[in-house]
């Protein structure tokens, strides 16, 4: 295993630099992420479709990780449901150390082998759902642990890491390697792996929920209407799938609670 995440930076002397000199070498860096990313379509592309697959049969989506990574995968599947109209456990983001992590630092959470097991266990796992495991040195025990475990039980694993032939990478039936190379600060991984781990995220879910139907054209038509913009971006579509004016959309939004109701209701009136 090559650990290309703890290579030194590219880059020395960081405090002597002016401001500017910090900002454009982290955005030099930061340039490189995506293409890093493109090398790894082909098993981005075979983890998407094995998720969408199981959760077509009613299976979940759970991501485990530690620290940066752990608190992405929080991130991603706390904006499934207001964006795409999902159930709030249909993709959860399990941190090592729990919620308290998400803010503060726990302390060894991540070096506990068996952790991420009982904390899936909790949710009463069947054989649709798929667990992924997000970890940018691809070493963490949580996440080796966990998927060992649901590797065990029959479940489907993926992960997504920065580091190529990592333990991690090797519990993983699907596992997407994105080796974004040693960061602008030495070891930081939430620079570019977090970026590089981001990017995947959203390129995962998204298209998951587009073939579970959760988008139209490229409308979120089951998104939530949680606040004022959300809310009038709703009329917007309404307006734009129906024809009809501002008053009427708005009023068939009030009425159905979702754009894809309020839609549907105007073609099957007609």
């Amino acid at each position: 295993m090559e650990i290309t995440t703890e290579k030194d930076s590219n880059y020395n002397n960081l405090e002597k630099m002016s401001v500017r000199e910090v900002l454009e070498n982290i955005n030099r860096e930061d340039k490189t992420v995506p293409l890093a990313v493109e090398k790894s379509l082909p098993q981005i592309e075979k983890l998407a479709e094995v998720v969408a697959d199981r959760m077509k049969k009613g299976g979940r989506l759970f991501y485990i990780g530690a620290g940066t990574s752990g608190r992405l995968g929080v991130v991603d599947a706390s904006e499934c449901p207001p964006t795409f109209g999902v159930p709030f456990d249909m993709v959860v983001g399990l941190i090592a150390g729990g919620d308290t992590a998400i803010r503060k630092a726990v302390e060894f959470a991540e070096d506990d082998m068996e952790q991420a097991w009982e904390d899936l266990k909790e949710y009463g796992l069947d054989e649709h759902d798929v667990i992924v495991g997000i970890a940018a040195s691809g070493t963490t025990p949580y996440v080796i642990g966990g998927l060992r475990m649901a590797n065990e039980y029959g479940l489907a694993t993926g992960c997504i890491v920065c580091n190529t032939g990592s333990p991690v990478a090797a519990e993983a039936q699907y596992p997407v390697e994105v080796v974004v190379g040693p960061e602008f600060v030495t070891g930081s991984t939430r620079m570019k792996a977090g970026t590089a781990q981001k990017l995947v995220l959203n390129m995962l879910s998204t298209t998951v929920m587009i073939q579970l139907g959760r988008v139209r054209g490229n409308k979120m038509v089951d998104m939530q209407l949680t606040n004022h913009k959300l809310y009038h971006r709703g009329v917007r579509m309404v307006m734009a799938e129906t024809g009809a004016d501002e008053a009427t959309a708005s009023a068939l939004l009030e009425k159905h609670g979702s754009v894809r109701k309020a839609v549907a209701s105007v073609f099957v009136s007609k």
